[in-house]
C-alpha cells in the first residue's frame, strides 16, 4: 500500500458501514479483538438509530464479558446502552447473543427432514451427535446458517457477526464449501446405495469398499456402529439437496453488497500477513470488505527531539553526579523505545497492507485498560466511526 493511499485510508471511518449494512462480519486471526470491535461496531450501530444485533460464534463468553454481562444464550439479549458523555439518548437498540451449534444444526435438521419421525431418528443416531459437534467446519457453517435464519426475520437493521478464532480466517469462507463437499463425498454415495440404504450389506461394503478407518472401526466397536453409520446416512437420504441449496443461500447473502466484512488485526507481523491474506480472499471470492481495523496501535509521540537525540542525552545523563539523573536518563531511554515501537507498527502495516489498499484504515490505540463495559465499548465506536 502507497504512504498516500495509506494516509487516505486513514482518513476514513467505518461509520458508512455501520449506518448502511444488513451484515458485517468481523474476522481476522486470534487475539487480535475481533469481538470488542464487533461489539463496539454494535454499539456505534445503535447510536445511529439502528436496531442491531451482535451475534457471537466465539464460546469463550468474551461478548458477554466485553458488554459486562453474565453470559449470552441462543437467543437476543438486550443490552441497556446509556446516554453518551454529552448526555445524547441511543435512538437505536443494541441486542446481543451466542451461538449454540447443536441447537442450530438440530434447527436445520428439522428444516430439511422428509417427516417429523425422520428428524427425530437423525437426532437421536449417535453418528449425527457426534458429526454435528466434531465435523471440521460445522462452527463456521451453522453461524452461516443462524445468519441467515436471523436476517430472514427482518427483525434486525444490522447483524454484526464475531467470527471464531481459527487457525485461519479463510476457514470461516470455505465452511459452507466443506460442508457440502462431505455431504457429497464418496463414503455417502456407498451407504446410499439401495442395499445398504435398506441396512443390508453393511459388513460386506466394509469389507470391500470403505476406507481402511472404517474397517478398522467395524473390527474395534463391532458392527453396531457401522448399522448406526448406515442408518444415519439412510435417513439423511434425500436431505442433501436442502442443505446445498441453503448453504448457495448463506454464501449469496455473504456476497450482497449489503454484507461486508472488517478485517481486524493488530499491529504484529504475522496476524498482519493473516489480515492481508483475507483481503485478498474477499476479493477472489467477490466479496465486500467494509475496510482494516488496526488494534493496539502505539500512540505516535512528537518527533521533536529525535529518537537519536534521546539516547544521547540519557548517555549524558548516566555521567552524571546527580542521584535523580539515572533515573531520567531511564525515561528518556524509555521515551524513544516507545517512539520506536510507534514508527515500527506504523512500517508494518504498510509493508502488510502493500498492493492491498483498503479504502477504510482505523488505527485504535493501545488502551490503559481492558474493556469490560459499554462505556469502554464507547470509546472503540468512537474512535471507528469518527473521521479524521
Amino acid at each position: 500500500m502507497s504512504a498516500r493511499a495509506l494516509d487516505d485510508a486513514r482518513t476514513r471511518s467505518l461509520d458508512d458501514a455501520v449506518r448502511e449494512a444488513n451484515v458485517l462480519v468481523t474476522t481476522g486471526a486470534g487475539g487480535v479483538g475481533k469481538t470488542t470491535a464487533a461489539a463496539a461496531l454494535g454499539v456505534a450501530a445503535a447510536r445511529a438509530g439502528r436496531r442491531t444485533l451482535v451475534l457471537t460464534i466465539d464460546p469463550a463468553r468474551r461478548l458477554a464479558q466485553a458488554m459486562g454481562l453474565d453470559g449470552l444464550t441462543d437467543e437476543p439479549h438486550r443490552v441497556d446502552l446509556d446516554a453518551d458523555a454529552s448526555g445524547q439518548e441511543a435512538t437505536g437498540e443494541l441486542w446481543a447473543m451466542m451461538l449454540d451449534m447443536q441447537t442450530t444444526f438440530d434447527r436445520l435438521i428439522d428444516r430439511h427432514a422428509t417427516s417429523p419421525q425422520n428428524a427425530a431418528a437423525i437426532k437421536s443416531n449417535r453418528i449425527y451427535r457426534t458429526l454435528s459437534s466434531t465435523l471440521s467446519g460445522t462452527q463456521e457453517y451453522m453461524a452461516m446458517e443462524r445468519l441467515h435464519e436471523l436476517h430472514d426475520t427482518g427483525e434486525w437493521d444490522l447483524l454484526v457477526v464475531d467470527t471464531p478464532p481459527t487457525r485461519s480466517a479463510l476457514d470461516f469462507l470455505d465452511a459452507p464449501n466443506r460442508m457440502t463437499s462431505f455431504l457429497e463425498g464418496r463414503l455417502l454415495r456407498l451407504l446410499l446405495k439401495p442395499g445398504v440404504a435398506a441396512g443390508r450389506g453393511v459388513g460386506r461394503m466394509v469389507g470391500a469398499s470403505a476406507t481402511a478407518f472404517m474397517r478398522v472401526a467395524g473390527r474395534v466397536t463391532g458392527m453396531e456402529l457401522l448399522q448406526d453409520l448406515a442408518d444415519f446416512f439412510r435417513d439423511f437420504e434425500g436431505m442433501y439437496e436442502g442443505f446445498k441449496e441453503r448453504a448457495d443461500e448463506v454464501l449469496a447473502l455473504l456476497r450482497d453488497p449489503d454484507s461486508r466484512f472488517v478485517v481486524v488485526t493488530s499491529p504484529e507481523p504475522p496476524p498482519l500477513r493473516e489480515a492481508r491474506f483475507f483481503l485478498e480472499r474477499l476479493e477472489q471470492e467477490g466479496l465486500h470488505a467494509a475496510g482494516v481495523v488496526v488494534n493496539r496501535v502505539q500512540p505516535e509521540m512528537p518527533r521533536d527531539p529525535s529518537a537519536a537525540s534521546l539516547r544521547r542525552a540519557a548517555e549524558k545523563l548516566d555521567d552524571g553526579d546527580d542521584p535523580a539523573e539515572p533515573a531520567t536518563a531511564s525515561a528518556l531511554r524509555l521515551l524513544s523505545d516507545v517512539r520506536n515501537l510507534a514508527t515500527r507498527q506504523r512500517r508494518d502495516v504498510a509493508a502488510a497492507l502493500y498492493s492491498v489498499e483498503p479504502s477504510v484504515l482505523v488505527e485504535v490505540p493501545l488502551l490503559g485498560r481492558d474493556v469490560h463495559d459499554v462505556d469502554g465499548l464507547e470509546e472503540i465506536a468512537t474512535t471507528l466511526t469518527t473521521t479524521r
